[in-house]
């Protein structure tokens, strides 16, 4: 049922890319959903929809069951069940190829990227910490001119002036492909629209891990995300925000946005707490109507 309406909706919508172009999930990807806490039934509903590509071998198998797969379902992925079809096998490694390229080339450029942001940094003469209020030395560069925002369905440029006098900062690490991220989104538009209003000196930031633009876009339409996000194509510049991003997704830190300190994070260390730690500590921040403690401590 939830397969027949994203095929209505995106005909509806003139874009069948968000259905049909998905990968098939690899032992990576399913791994990560299942520790992330998607329930496992979930999980095999994603990977009857969308495919698996890959071999199941001895470590592979090791990796499943470690991360919560059953032994029933192991043995489907072995026989085959899942698998995509001969005559849509190449086509879907080559997308697959192509994406691990993007993606080393993006990192690539953000590492090119964060050292020349670090040389200019050190030629700057250091602020007080009252010139820092509401100012970021560290997000704030990198986020600026390359922020968009989700409007009727539509991308366009975001406002980022009021950046300036932000007081924390969350960066949202997330994707459509990802299931346990299409679960926990709603949770956190819901905490915004209710929050957000009445703390001006709070903001969150999308950083997408989608594999297209297309996809992307969709993303922040279907969820309805009322925050502003990067552009898609200038994801590759922006590698100074990864230092903040744990091994997987969903994954939401919020940051001080004069320091760059960490307040609240979906990790501690290796270990996965999920945003809705963080969704728990901003509550407590926040309070019922009153400033958050990083704001009342200026």
């Amino acid at each position: 049922m939830r397969l027949l309406f994203l095929v209505c909706l995106a005909l509806q919508c003139g874009s069948v890319f968000v259905v049909a172009k998905l990968s098939p999930l690899t032992v990576k990807e399913i791994s990560l959903m299942l520790r992330t806490g998607y329930p496992a039934t979930a999980v095999e509903r994603e990977v009857s929809a969308r495919r698996f590509i890959g071999a199941i071998d001895p470590a592979a198998e090791k990796t499943l069951l470690q991360s919560g797969a059953g032994p029933t379902f192991v043995a489907s992925l072995k026989s085959g069940v899942y698998a995509v079809p001969p005559e849509e096998l190449a086509a879907a490694a080559q997308k697959i190829a192509a994406d691990e390229i993007r993606r080393a080339s993006r990192a690539a450029e953000g590492k090119k990227f964060n050292t020349l942001h670090q040389a200019q940094l050190a030629q700057v003469p250091t602020a007080t910490p009252s010139a820092l209020i509401g100012a970021s030395a560290t997000l704030l560069p990198v986020l600026k001119g390359d922020l968009v925002t989700s409007r009727n369905g539509i991308l366009n440029a975001f406002n980022d002036q009021p950046l300036d006098k932000k007081k924390l900062i969350g960066l949202y690490f997330s994707a459509w492909w990802c299931g346990p991220c299409r679960k926990f989104t709603p949770q956190l538009v819901e905490f915004y629209n209710r929050v957000a209003p009445a703390h001006p000196e709070f903001e969150i930031i999308f950083v997408s891990d989608d594999r297209s633009a297309s996809a992307m876009e969709a993303y922040m339409r279907d969820m309805q995300m009322p925050w502003p996000a990067v552009q898609f194509d200038k994801l590759a510049t922006k590698e100074p925000l990864r230092k903040y991003a744990g091994a997987g997704i969903p994954c939401l830190v919020i940051i001080d946005a004069a320091s760059g300190r960490v307040v609240s994070d979906s990790y501690a260390g290796n270990q996965y707490l999920g945003p809705a730690k963080v969704l728990a500590d901003l509550e407590r921040m926040f309070g019922k109507g009153g400033t958050s403690q990083v704001a009342a401590q200026r």
